[in-house]
């Protein structure tokens, strides 16, 4: 049976991944987090996949390749331009195939669970959206429109109420949901420590955890041993 919805993850590269938390990981180590962010993302969607088909948007290649590991379908983004423009270019795909309602969420939100993205679609009214915002309230971390160009994206940190204003003039129904998950998206050093207090097993919380454990320059100011400081004294 054709289903009529499908989630959108946008994703630019991994190769320059996070700039904004430079000042506290190297590059590699921003690619990796990327990474298991993505993978904790898909994750949760692979949960909900009777309910909807999930595709990637994206022209990273090992991004790519992982989506294909998980059965997910990968739209092209050749351009990669911004997040905004891959979901503008992905809602007219999908359109095109005949789905009536899309689904789109990041892939730097690691704490999403499948229950998180369940109850999303069973709060779906039968024309309007669903907005879950990010914990400050600022940015769209999740989005179900019906129909599904309901009403135009733009994403970036002040993202959230000009996405409800957008609602207002529809006059159609808004569903606004507080969800723990999906609110924690990762963009500033501050959100790593969060990231690292909520409970959880996540890739992207192990990973974190791993760096602190084994001192590996997380965050990027190494804390010297006793055995250096001790050496320092001498």
């Amino acid at each position: 049976m054709k289903l009529e919805t499908i989630l959108l993850i946008p994703f630019k590269d991994l190769a320059t991944a996070k700039q904004r938390l430079a000042s506290a990981l190297t590059q590699a180590q921003r690619s990796q987090l990327a990474e298991a962010m993505l993978r904790d993302v898909m994750t949760a969607a692979a949960g909900v996949r009777g309910r909807l088909d999930v595709a990637l948007v994206t022209g990273d290649a090992r991004a790519q390749h992982l989506a294909r590991d998980f059965g997910f379908t990968v739209i092209e983004d050749g351009l990669n331009e911004s997040e905004t423009a891959a979901i503008e270019m992905a809602t007219a795909w999908s359109e095109q195939r005949g789905y009536n309602t899309t689904v789109v969420i990041p892939g730097d939100i690691p704490l999403i669970t499948s229950d998180e993205l369940h109850r999303v679609l069973d709060a779906a009214p039968a024309a309007g959206a669903v907005f879950v915002p990010a914990y400050d309230r600022r940015g769209s971390n999740c989005i179900l429109r019906r129909p599904a160009s309901l009403i135009p994206l733009r994403f970036g940190n002040e993202s959230f109420l000009p996405h409800c204003e957008a609602m207002r003039k529809t006059r159609r129904e808004l569903v606004i949901l507080e969800m723990p998950g999906i609110g924690l998206d990762i963009d500033n050093p501050h959100e790593l420590e969060l990231l690292l207090q909520r409970d959880g097993d996540t890739h992207a919380q192990r990973l974190l955890r791993e760096w602190r454990a084994s001192n590996s320059a997380y965050p990027r100011t190494v804390i010297p041993s006793d055995e250096t400081i001790r050496s320092a004294d001498g």
